[in-house]
C-alpha cells in the first residue's frame, strides 16, 4: 500500500484540535490519513432489485436507508468488513479493476468512474457463492451501484476500493428507543468518519452513561433519563470524538428522532 508522506503530516496536524459550533472535537491520530490514498482489492457483486427494495431491514439497523438518506448507493459488507457491525456508516469509494483480467474488461464500463457507498448492511456467511465467507473482502452492492460500475450480468467482478470521508447534509441524528429503564439509540447520518466506534449519554441531572453496542449502530444504555435533556458523546471508528449538547429538549419521546446543530 502507498500513502502520500506530506497528505499524512498535514491532515494530522491541521485536525489535532477542532471547535465546531458548540461541539468539542478532537483527535490524536487519523486513519484517514493514510486510508484515502490506500487502495485494496475485493470482489463486489450485487443483490436485491432494481427498486433495491431487498436492501431494507439490514444488518445495521437501518431498517429503511431511503428514508434515512443513504438512499440506494449503499452496500452489504462481508463479515471480513463488517467487523460485527462496527463498520456500519463507513463511507467507501469503489472501482472496478478494469485491467485485474480479462473477465473484467470484458464487463465492467471502460473509463467508469468511481461510486462511493455507505455500508448499511451485511452479506452474511453462506451467501450465494460464498464470497462473503471467511476472510473475503467483499461488497454486496445495491443494483443501482453495481450497474454504474458494470454491467447486470457480470456476476462478480474484481474492484479496488478504500475508505472515504462521509458527506452528510446537517447535524448527526439520533433515533430514541426502548423504554423508561432501556435506552436504544440509532446513531445514523454521521459525517467524516460515517461509523461509530463508541457512545455514552448524559441527562441534564446525570453523568455520562457508558453505552454498549446492541446490533449494528443500535447502541443501548439501562438507564432512566426520563424528563432529562440528552447530550450525546460519539467517538467514530479513526479516533475522533465529539460531544453533542443537549439534542434531545427534556419533553423528547421514544420513537422520535433527534438532530444535533453539528456534526463530524
Amino acid at each position: 500500500m502507498k500513502g502520500s508522506g506530506v497528505g499524512f503530516v498535514a491532515t494530522l496536524f491541521a485536525s489535532i484540535l477542532l471547535i465546531l459550533n458548540n461541539g468539542e472535537l478532537t483527535k490524536a491520530y487519523d486513519p484517514y490519513a493514510v486510508a484515502t490514498t490506500s487502495w485494496m482489492s475485493a470482489k463486489a457483486t450485487f443483490y436485491g432489485g432494481q427498486d433495491a427494495s431487498g436492501t431494507m431491514n439490514g444488518g445495521c439497523g437501518y431498517a429503511n436507508p431511503f428514508t434515512l438518506g443513504y438512499g440506494a448507493q449503499t452496500a452489504a459488507l462481508s463479515n471480513a468488513l463488517f467487523n460485527k457491525g462496527l463498520t456500519c456508516g463507513a463511507c467507501f469509494e469503489i472501482k472496478c479493476a478494469i485491467t485485474a483480467t480479462a473477465y473484467a474488461k470484458q464487463w465492467c464500463y471502460a473509463n467508469s468512474p468511481s461510486i462511493y457507498i455507505t455500508a448499511t448492511n451485511l452479506c452474511p456467511q453462506g451467501s450465494y457463492g460464498g464470497w462473503c465467507n471467511g476472510a473475503n473482502l467483499h461488497f454486496d452492492l445495491a443494483y443501482a451501484a453495481f450497474t454504474k460500475l458494470a454491467r447486470e450480468n457480470a456476476g462478480v467482478i474484481p474492484v479496488n476500493y478504500r475508505r472515504t470521508p462521509c458527506k452528510k447534509s446537517g447535524g448527526i441524528k439520533f433515533q430514541l428507543n426502548g423504554n423508561t429503564y432501556w435506552n436504544l439509540v440509532l446513531i445514523y447520518n454521521v459525517g467524516g468518519g460515517g461509523n461509530v466506534a463508541a457512545a455514552a449519554i448524559k441527562g441534564s441531572r446525570s453523568n455520562f452513561y457508558t453505552m454498549n453496542q446492541n446490533w449494528g449502530m443500535n447502541w443501548e444504555s439501562y438507564s432512566n433519563l426520563v424528563g432529562q435533556a440528552l447530550t450525546f458523546k460519539i467517538t467514530l471508528g479513526n479516533g475522533r470524538s465529539a460531544t453533542f449538547y443537549n439534542v434531545a429538549p427534556a419533553g423528547w419521546r421514544f420513537g422520535q428522532t433527534y438532530q444535533a446543530a453539528y456534526n463530524f
